[in-house]
């Protein structure tokens, strides 16, 4: 009867493991998805597939540097890549249930035993070893289940840390775009209050002799010193954007290098942006990928509840000897052995059961969060691209306001130094200019900022990471 046992018990280890639950497979993306986007017209973007490390299209190499910074010593991508280094390490421990479970147990005693005569007693060591094997027989697929979803794990895990590591590129190049963007208008500033003071330097003189009053002269100086009030503000804003700096890249403020904020000029693309289709953008968006390997490990985690409705087998073994003594641990006394298999299977199905419902909601929260980070991307990414249409759009009206203000200014002030005007008509001209050369300045940056938010919503690529 027992060798029976036995030899069925090794058959079964040669039978083809049947896996309980659900096999997944991943779920096509409409039509509608993967097509072009709707707001990629324009001669400002591509449909060529976006480039891995956009941030060099800037052709900054300081930029270049404080990105390898970041992605090198940023907090946020240190405690992503330790996250998904703690997720191999549970891929590995759920690898191991696949091995057999070998354990080695000893215990000893000193106390009064009974002698090898009747009556006799005598005071000695009890010493027992033994050692145990046991291997789970995977009939029902609970160990390769567990295994699947420990995979998916780990690539939703790479998942968010590819995710971190573009946000963190993009709040670095936002920075970075920030601090320019704020030297620029800094200087726009200052040249305008530059101006207003020799406007300022006109029309006193043209009081001194009688052709301007002094409101004239205090309207002037007003207009100057509104102006001159907002310089502190922009060099606030680029303070804190080099602060951001240096907090992304894993430095104290004081010690960011000084070519960071060497930059005065804004970021500015010489070329088109390529933003590829649909396709292209679910395949590359990090979250999509993560989202998709959790619903992956999910339904696998719907086998791993099944194969609790169904006995589970263990083949087993162990070997041990005792004795009094160290000495006739292995000597007179014979080695105990034992050989067989295990079987528990649990009474209480109706729990299982419900860890199966439970594991089937589990995965329809999965798809459903999945179906959201597919839209979401699609609208992230269409929203990206209609606000750098239209902040184009609205540079270039800015920009020919600001050419025709500062043309109606330049005829203003020879007007007036011929006296054909007044010092009203004056300080609305330069009032007007000065609003549309900040305008225009404020319209660079806020380019900038769209590009980032574009670069950030396609994605990015880590061919170096």
């Amino acid at each position: 009867m027992t060798k029976n046992l036995l030899l069925a018990s090794l058959s079964a280890m040669t039978l083809a493991a049947c896996a309980s639950g659900p096999d997944y497979g991943p779920k096509p993306v409409t039509a509608s998805a993967a097509a072009p986007f709707v707001h990629q017209q324009g001669a400002a973007v591509t449909p060529a597939e976006p480039v891995g490390n956009w941030w060099q299209l800037y052709r900054d190499p300081v930029l270049d540097g404080l990105v390898g910074d970041a992605l090198a010593a940023n907090t946020d991508v240190r405690v992503a890549v330790g996250r998904l280094a703690k997720a191999r390490a549970l891929l590995r421990e759920t690898r191991g249930n696949r091995e057999p479970q070998i354990g080695l147990g000893g215990s000893a005693q000193y106390g009064r035993l009974p002698g090898p005569d009747l009556g006799q007693k005598r005071e000695d060591l009890q010493v027992d070893v033994g050692l145990d094997v046991a291997y789970e027989v995977d009939l029902f697929g609970r160990v390769s289940r567990g295994i699947e979803a420990a995979r998916g794990d780990v690539a939703a895990a790479q998942g968010d840390t590819d995710a971190v590591r573009v946000a963190v590129v993009a709040d670095t190049t936002r920075a970075y775009a920030d601090a320019a963007s704020a030297a620029e208008r800094l200087a726009v500033g200052e040249s305008i209050v530059a101006l207003l003071d020799r406007s300022l330097s006109l029309t006193e003189r043209r009081h001194q002799v009688g052709l301007a009053n002094g409101l004239d002269t205090a309207r002037i100086a007003a207009l100057r010193d509104q102006r001159r009030a907002e310089l502190p503000r922009i060099a606030a804003e680029r303070e804190a954007a080099l602060l951001r700096l240096a907090t992304l890249t894993g430095r104290a403020p004081r010690d960011l290098p000084v070519v960071a904020a060497a930059r005065t000029s804004t970021l500015r693309l010489d070329r088109p942006i390529p933003v590829g289709d649909g396709a292209g953008l679910l395949a590359r968006r990090p979250d999509v990928r993560a989202a998709e390997r959790r619903l992956a490990a999910a339904t696998a985690r719907i086998g791993v509840a099944t194969a609790d409705l169904y006995p589970r087998i263990t083949l087993g073994g162990s070997v041990g000897s005792s004795g009094a003594g160290l000495g006739n641990l292995f000597g007179a006394n014979p080695l105990t052995w034992l050989v067989g298999p295990l079987i528990n299977w649990t009474a209480n199905r109706s729990a299982a059961r419900a860890r199966v419902a439970g594991a089937e909601a589990d995965t329809q929260v999965a798809l459903a969060q999945f179906d959201g980070a597919v839209l979401g991307a699609l609208q992230e990414t269409e929203t990206a691209l209609s606000a750098y249409r239209r902040a184009l759009e609205r540079r270039a009206a800015l920009q020919s306001a600001a050419a025709e203000a500062e043309k109606a200014a330049r005829i203003t002030r020879a007007q007036q130094r011929e006296g054909a005007i007044g010092s009203l008509e004056l300080l609305d001209a330069e009032r007007t200019a000065a609003d549309s050369r900040a305008a225009l300045a404020e319209a660079d940056a806020r380019i900038a900022d769209a590009q980032i938010d574009l670069f950030r919503s396609l994605g990015g690529s880590w061919t170096a990471a």
